[in-house]
């Protein structure tokens, strides 16, 4: 003959949080107590009963016991900002500054926020966050154009005009003369 199911003293609690039950494994929980005490069920049948192997339903039930009736079935939230520095809005004010300044045609220098970052946090960040922290704010790198802004037309189109565009035809290399007929 087995051993008799614990957990009699809790047996009130949990059938009165049986119909309040929200996901399938919270009703499980409850079914892992009830089933053994009300109907006198072994753990086999329990988990047959329930779908869960027999190891599960004394997880389950133990569990509960151990959590002295208490039975918090909320759902768990998915997704979110567990590991966080700042949270959205001081995110905003943080980088406020710096967005303001490249959105009156300065450039917004990545390392200058990581360093200013590192201040704010007071200790040491890795560049991927700066990035990550910039992404989450709608800014994307852009690509410079065809020139840098610092260039100097005039000083390129000298350059050009007094440059050697045209080898002579002795200093090309790698070509064969072509056979005499």
């Amino acid at each position: 003959m087995g051993r008799r199911s614990g957990g009699r003293e809790l047996l009130v609690m949990a059938k009165a949080s049986l119909p309040k039950a929200k996901t399938i494994e919270g009703l499980r929980k409850l079914q892992a107590v009830v089933l053994p005490l009300e109907f006198g069920l072994t753990l086999e049948q329990t988990a047959q009963a329930t779908g869960v192997s027999v190891g599960w339903v004394s997880q389950l039930r133990n569990r509960f016991i151990r959590e002295d009736g208490n039975f918090d079935d909320e759902i768990p939230k998915r997704g979110g900002r567990y590991r966080q520095n700042m949270n959205r809005e001081e995110e905003e004010r943080f980088l406020a500054p710096f967005l303001e300044k490249a959105s009156s045609g300065g450039i917004l220098v990545v390392s200058e926020i990581k360093e200013a970052l590192d201040r704010r946090l007071g200790r040491e960040v890795a560049l991927s966050s700066t990035y990550n922290l910039l992404h989450r704010h709608n800014w994307r790198k852009l690509a410079p154009d065809k020139r840098h802004p610092q260039s100097d037309i005039q000083v390129q189109d000298d350059w050009k005009k007094n440059s050697r565009t045209h080898l002579p035809k002795s200093a090309k290399i790698g070509r064969k003369k072509a056979p005499s007929a």
